[in-house]
């Protein structure tokens, strides 16, 4: 399943804070984009053939442009490397179009914004789509220190500028996020959005569950997957559902290296099981889940999973393809 690509031209590039950059892509030949909603991301295609996903920053409702913010992370896997050195105003890009595993409930009482560092992406997106429908919320933006705080004026000027608290990791304690405090009584309707690095969306997660709110009120999206110990892992074999052909899996492969060695088309992106491009159904089998896409309770269902990084428990997966 090849996915189509847009051509787009790097309208601008800027420098937000310390080592973040935003990208204004407009369409190449200068028409409209196709919309998206807030918590949307595109896949862009890098130099040396790179794919990385990106939130989309800006206003929903603006077609000429999609904007992106990139941080300069020093355990890139060159990502964001190629687009801080190699990309420039000017280049023309490919891009897919954009896609949404991070929607707004919008059946929502009330919603709880929480962004750590450059996970400020999707979060804006969703504060400035709420401010326009005139729905109730808060947002809280924690980052190391106000330097490395993207989008501040952007913030600071808009209407919904009195909703949201800022937190440096640099000031006083008295102005720092206490996540027992926030999140202490779970209410119905009130839905919490959670981005940023791991560690960071880790402790607001397992604080929100320990608080006892509902996992359907819990909405997140992983940039990247912690590293995964492979030092026990065993070969295995797919099987596919439509052929009944068994493709071996070696302990050192992944299931989606082995598939599309052996010519099974298969969509990748991100190959670290935040995205939910490869996602495929389980037939019979168990999954060894080693993906930040999939909720506890999806995991649990054993009925699908991330080829790109999960494994298998038993000795052969069913998949449905």
């Amino acid at each position: 399943m090849t996915q189509a690509t847009l051509a787009v031209r790097v309208a601008r590039k800027a420098v937000e804070a310390t080592d973040i950059l935003s990208f204004e892509l407009v369409e190449a030949d200068g028409g409209n984009l196709p919309p998206f909603s807030a918590g949307a991301h595109i896949d862009v295609h890098l130099p040396g053939g790179l794919v990385r996903q990106y939130s989309l920053c800006n206003d929903p409702t603006e077609s000429h442009r999609y904007l992106i913010g990139v941080l300069r992370d020093p355990a890139s896997r060159g990502g964001s490397s190629a687009m801080h050195d190699l990309v420039r105003e000017g280049d023309l890009l490919r891009i897919s179009e954009p896609r949404n595993h991070f929607p707004l409930a919008h059946e929502a009482r009330r919603s709880l914004l929480l962004a750590g560092g450059i996970g400020v992406t999707p979060i804006l997106c969703m504060a400035e789509r709420l401010a326009a429908s005139g729905a109730d919320f808060e947002m809280h933006y924690c980052t190391r220190s106000p330097e490395r705080t993207a989008f501040t004026r952007r913030i600071r000027d808009s209407a919904f500028a009195p909703r949201v608290h800022f937190h440096f990791d640099d000031g006083s304690p008295a102005q720092r996020l206490d996540l027992a405090v926030l999140l202490a009584t779970p209410e119905a309707g009130v839905h919490l959005y959670v981005c940023g690095p791991k560690g960071f969306m880790d402790a607001v997660l397992a604080t929100a569950r320990e608080k006892g709110w509902p996992e359907s009120q819990l909405h997140y999206e992983f940039f990247g997957a912690a590293p995964q110990a492979t030092d026990g892992d065993t070969a295995f074999e797919v099987r596919l559902a439509s052929s009944g052909r068994t493709i071996p899996v070696p302990p050192d492969r992944s299931v989606a290296a082995a598939l599309i060695s052996a010519g099974v088309d298969l969509p990748t992106a991100c190959e670290q099981g935040v995205c939910g491009t490869c996602l495929t159904r389980v037939l019979a089998g168990e999954p060894d889940h080693r993906d930040a896409y999939l909720t506890p309770e999806e995991q649990a269902a054993n009925d699908q999973f991330l080829p790109c990084c999960s494994r298998s428990r038993t000795p052969l997966l069913v998949l449905d393809l």
